[in-house]
């Protein structure tokens, strides 16, 4: 599956993969329950949305250094760097390899998060993308 076509459970399953989610429990990460991607917070393990929720989409967004841009058209866009580099003044300038738009701000950046991380093309369990629109 595209990466810009992902949405709802696919995406947030991508993004726990991306953060290193396994089938084995997890206290300090997140983990896959029964293919259903999971984190533990506040001692009870609860899903895993960071695509609808900023708590958990939120620290990815700024230690990435995702940048988010809303447009005109009532999207936003999403830019993840792919390394810095100088600009003549000594400034540093971020290679934005990796752009990605959405409906909301953290779909479009856990989008860009998903493809600076595992490539354009994601391979998703099809229980996930059944019934998902993009």
């Amino acid at each position: 599956m595209r990466a810009s076509e992902l949405t709802g459970h696919a995406l947030d399953w991508a993004v726990a993969k991306c953060e290193g989610a396994t089938e084995e429990w997890r206290s300090d990460a997140p983990f896959f329950w029964d293919g259903v991607a999971c984190i533990r917070m506040d001692g009870h393990d609860v899903n895993y949305t960071p695509s609808t929720n900023w708590a958990h989409g939120g620290h990815i967004i700024d230690r990435e250094a995702i940048a988010l841009s809303p447009m005109p058209d009532g999207l936003c866009r999403a830019y993840a760097a792919d390394g810095t580099r100088w600009a003549p003044n000594g400034d540093e300038v971020f290679n934005w390899k990796h752009k990605q738009q959405g409906y909301h701000p953290l779909i479009a950046a856990m989008r860009c998060y998903v493809a600076s991380k595992l490539g354009d093309e994601v391979e998703i369990p099809t229980e996930l993308t059944q019934g998902e629109k993009t």
